[in-house]
């Protein structure tokens, strides 16, 4: 790969750049008439340089973040999808194993069913990470990637849009991924991501697939820990056998023994997303399949236990280790219009909590006396909530 300059902060150095990718893009594939006519005249945005670098504010609560994730609007937004999309899922699973409800349940949290995928545009984010900022070897690559896939005609100019960092399409998949495992499932020549439900769907099966999904097997269960557990024991890769978390007390949820069609010899890691006053999880081998998708625990927890709720099972047994829950998108927004109603300006009211809404609620605890740190729950809601 053609060295390129390290960091260009000036429009002069990002065009020097672009230049220089221009080689290693023609390379690769693309057409001088694609990579001109996409990249011709781009200008960075800098905003994406922004997100690569910004710390976050606060670490979210595992409470707060499946409160968001698995709310009653996507369980009922997602059985929704299950109905309308009943005979391509059913496709899909002949063809990958891999079942309708845990399909369904990461496209809702990846995009939610398709409402939020992103609006940047691809190659312009991409182009700029590939010439500003940290890990340029590896947004070049998915920059050319992109452009391959204008190439190749799978996706509309207009369409190619996604996140900061180049994830797009309902299941977001990044551009390197797409050209690795995405499908034409619809049989119209292009595997659009994008305009395609079905396409989406069973490239993200084929993905599971390929890590290591097995067919009509569970992600995990949630569990009932002895008084006396050793949390030492927990971890995702830390897998015992079925057996032996028996063994060492563990029970269903219920506090039955634990049932499953699984071998006793089954080997499943012990997830404490909330440390061992919170609940747990025994997890197999398809919730690592889950991780691989996005390499976060509490993310594949999030598909994992919407794609139950989707089965019709209840919510997770046991309480969060807090006094203060997380919120529902629906009261987030209620939360929103509750503070705007106090002279407080946070823009729109959508249910993101973002900093405007914040320093809102931060306000608001300082009027109270509450403990001051911006954070939506349901304390902050049930104090600004009208005396009934």
């Amino acid at each position: 790969m053609l060295a390129l300059p390290m960091a260009c902060s000036a429009a002069t150095g990002f065009q020097a750049c672009l230049a220089q990718l221009r080689g290693n893009a023609l390379s690769r594939g693309v057409s001088e008439a694609t990579y001109d006519r996409h990249v011709t005249g781009l200008e960075p945005d800098l905003s994406v340089l922004e997100a690569l670098d910004a710390q976050p504010e606060f670490v979210t609560p595992i409470w707060d973040y499946m409160a968001g994730l698995v709310d009653e609007e996507r369980v009922a937004d997602g059985r929704s999808m299950l109905a309308e999309h009943a005979d391509v899922l059913s496709r899909i699973r002949s063809r990958f194993g891999v079942d309708a409800e845990t399909l369904v349940a990461l496209w809702g949290v990846e995009s939610d069913y398709g409402r939020v995928s992103g609006k940047r545009a691809l190659v312009r984010s991409l182009a700029t990470l590939s010439c500003m900022g940290r890990r340029q070897d590896f947004f070049r690559g998915e920059f050319v990637t992109s452009l391959r896939i204008l190439e190749q005609g799978h996706v509309a100019p207009e369409a190619l849009t996604g996140s900061w960092a180049g994830a797009f399409g309902h299941t977001q998949f990044m551009p390197s991924t797409f050209e690795q495992l995405a499908v034409d499932f619809d049989g119209d020549g292009r595997r659009d991501l994008v305009g395609s439900v079905a396409d989406a769907l069973a490239s993200t099966a084929n993905y599971l697939a390929r890590s290591g999904w097995r067919t009509g097997e569970l992600w995990g269960f949630e569990v009932r820990l002895p008084a006396d557990f050793d949390p030492a024991l927990a971890g995702r890769r830390n897998k015992r056998t079925l057996a032996d978390w028996v063994r060492r007390g563990v029970t269903g949820i219920d506090g039955e023994p634990i049932v499953s069609e699984l071998s006793a010899e089954a080997q499943a890691g012990l997830l404490l997303p909330a440390g061992i006053e919170g609940p747990a999880f025994l997890t197999l081998r398809n919730f690592d399949a889950l991780y691989s998708y996005n390499a976060a625990e509490s993310y594949a927890l999030a598909i994992a236990h919407l794609s139950d709720r989707l089965r019709g099972r209840g919510p997770i047994g046991a309480p969060w280790p807090t006094d203060d829950p997380g919120l529902s998108r629906a009261q987030r927004r209620e939360l929103q219009q509750l503070l705007v109603a106090r002279g407080h300006e946070i823009g729109e009211v959508d249910g993101l909590i973002g900093s405007l809404t914040r320093n809102a609620i931060a306000a608001e605890q300082r009027r109270l006396g509450h403990a001051v740190d911006g954070r939506a729950g349901q304390r902050i809601l049930r104090a600004l909530r009208p005396a009934q």
